[in-house]
């Protein structure tokens, strides 16, 4: 709701100065081109997206996305101790994190919707959701399909060269945030 009224606020503003300056056809010309760019671009990443959600769905059913879960399992036990008692918790988890793995934002979040939904008690966010949703927020990334999608598009010839500062970015950002979450989970728990 908020964002809605910043967003009126904006426009409402560009037409203001655009009217007191004289630059209503600049501002007219910008809107059709920025319209034009944004269809570009949703077309763009659509394609990425319907790319990695499909080999997503390849890897699931040849049962890679089984043996990451396994190999994620001693990762996911300490993270998130519930996993050890709820299997299907386990594979919402191992598959929004593969997701994000990969770059794929959009398809990493019905599986985290799902492990957040097992994860709620009442009405209160539990110390393994909270952790989640900072994981989610980090994205590790391995694979940034979404951004080379973009790069790409946007005329990069190398889309991939920004591989080593999105590793570092990722592990930097998910370790700071876990930790945040692991002492401010204490610092509730004292008071």
């Amino acid at each position: 709701m908020v964002m809605s009224w910043v967003w009126t606020g904006l426009v409402l503003i560009s037409v203001v100065f655009s009217l007191f300056t004289g630059q209503g056809q600049a501002l007219s010309a910008s809107v059709v081109q920025g319209a034009q760019a944004g269809v570009a671009l949703a077309v763009s990443l659509a394609g990425s997206i319907c790319l990695w959600t499909g080999i997503g769905k390849l890897m699931e059913h040849a049962g890679i996305t089984q043996w990451l879960a396994q190999l994620l399992r001693p990762l996911l036990h300490r993270i998130f101790p519930s996993t050890k008692q709820d299997p299907a918790l386990a594979g919402d988890l191992s598959a929004n994190i593969c997701a994000n793995f990969l770059g794929l934002g959009n398809a990493a979040t019905p599986m985290g919707i799902s492990a957040a939904r097992r994860m709620k008690k009442d009405s209160t966010a539990t110390d393994e959701l909270c952790r989640l949703i900072v994981l989610n927020t980090a994205s590790i990334q391995l694979i940034p399909a979404n951004v080379a999608a973009v790069r790409s598009n946007l005329g990069c010839t190398a889309p991939f060269d920004i591989l080593p500062a999105v590793w570092i970015t990722s592990l930097c950002s998910a370790g700071l945030g876990l930790t945040a979450a692991w002492f401010l989970g204490k610092v509730w728990k004292n008071d």
